[in-house]
């Protein structure tokens, strides 16, 4: 527990950052292999209860916009136990709802607080030693992506055992633990700037025009988070189809195939710091390119939905790395503010990919999923190799 990770990070630290990511970032995804439940629950289409993934996503972009800012300028601390508070209730109100609508709600309000973790990662990267940075963000970065795919697995059994509403009472139970542990172990972070709110929000303007290098990844990995969302708001529908004739645990469980992905975050993070993390994103558009082209050929196997998922994981997660990476290295004193910028545009394309996943399913089934996810990787491909010129030295 001694060992320095960082400057001012010892490796426990380290691993509570990682673990409350984790926590905190799950409740976003938990919805996903429920889905088809869900839909028979409250009588609903494919594309209607496609909405709750969408309004999920949406939430986290809205709360990444409006509270992630705030990090800069106030204790992260008290704000984190704060938007935990507010997270709880949030999931309670899911576990209540009585149709679409006060789901919908409830989990557009989770997605809003569930940028808990964005404070935290941020937070990694600033107290971390220059040369060690990317190391440091891929370990926090791990404890999300592996929180993101086991949320999956874990609602999908718990769904199938006892319903999609257990699901929820269980994550507000968690919660109200990880807020308990927060409490006692999370340092004080003193705010790193003196501006006001409207300031705040006016900067995140000024820093997206200042820096292409910033521009680049927030477009780049939107685009790729969107494929990556067209996949696994689909997947569940997929898997129940007669095609398969599945439910929920087993959609779930394709939450553990990813954890290869997740796992191989911090050697995408030392890539980064050795290598540039361009390279690294380089390789990893590849990779979800190859994992759609996999999905498209394989997709009516298990087998061949194994394969697609390790690729997708493993090729976004370490572009997210990579592009973290880069933007944490712009300007130290704006972590929050830069982390804004990109997570935000990240996950309204992410809920925009959750949306194009639903209608594509709906149109054209399975193969149309697998054109609009490969579509969408090749776009994050042509950007950036557009955006090749306007590497920032610093970074590279």
């Amino acid at each position: 527990m001694s060992s320095r990770s960082g400057s001012s990070l010892t490796r426990g630290s380290v691993l509570l950052m990682a673990i409350a990511c984790g926590l905190t970032v799950a409740n976003l995804y938990y919805n996903q292999p429920m889905l088809d439940d869900i839909r028979k629950d409250f009588g609903l289409s494919a594309s209607q209860v496609g909405l709750i993934p969408m309004l999920t996503q949406l939430g986290y972009a809205f709360g990444l916009l409006t509270l992630t800012p705030l990090g800069d300028r106030v204790d992260r601390r008290q704000l984190i136990l704060g938007m935990l508070a507010v997270l709880t209730l949030s999931l309670i109100g899911a576990a209540l709802s009585p149709g679409l609508g006060a789901l919908g709600a409830a989990s557009f309000l989770a997605g809003v607080t569930s940028t808990v973790a964005q404070q935290i990662v941020p937070l990694a990267a600033q107290l971390a030693e220059p040369a060690r940075r990317g190391k440091t963000v891929g370990q926090v970065m791990s404890g999300l992506l592996i929180g993101i795919l086991a949320a999956r697995t874990l609602s999908g059994v718990v769904a199938t055992a006892f319903g999609w509403r257990d699901m929820f009472w269980i994550a507000a139970a968690m919660m109200v633990a990880l807020a308990l542990v927060l409490a006692r172990r999370l340092p004080h972070a003193p705010a790193t700037t003196d501006m006001s709110y409207r300031q705040l929000m006016v900067s995140l303007l000024h820093l997206a025009r200042r820096h292409p290098a910033l521009r680049e990844a927030s477009l780049v990995g939107g685009l790729l988070f969107a494929s990556f969302s067209v996949f696994w708001s689909t997947l569940t529908l997929w898997l129940a189809s007669p095609a398969f004739g599945l439910g929920a645990d087993v959609a779930g469980m394709f939450g553990l195939v990813g954890v290869v992905g997740a796992l191989a975050a911090p050697i995408s993070g030392r890539l980064a710091d050795h290598g540039g993390p361009r390279r690294v994103l380089g390789v990893g558009i590849a990779i979800v390119v190859a994992s759609f082209i996999a999905f498209g050929w394989l997709g009516a196997s298990l087998w061949g939905l194994a394969a697609g998922v390790i690729l997708l994981d493993l090729g976004v997660q370490g572009c997210q790395i990579a592009n973290q990476t880069r933007i944490y290295a712009l300007d130290h004193a704006a972590a929050s503010r830069l982390n804004t910028v990109y997570m935000t545009s990240y996950f309204v394309l992410g809920a925009l990919g959750s949306a194009l996943g639903s209608l594509a399913w709906s149109h054209f089934g399975w193969p149309g999923v697998s054109a609009a996810g490969l579509l969408l990787g090749l776009a994050a491909g042509m950007c950036h190799w557009a955006g090749r010129r306007h590497v920032v030295t610093a970074t590279s």
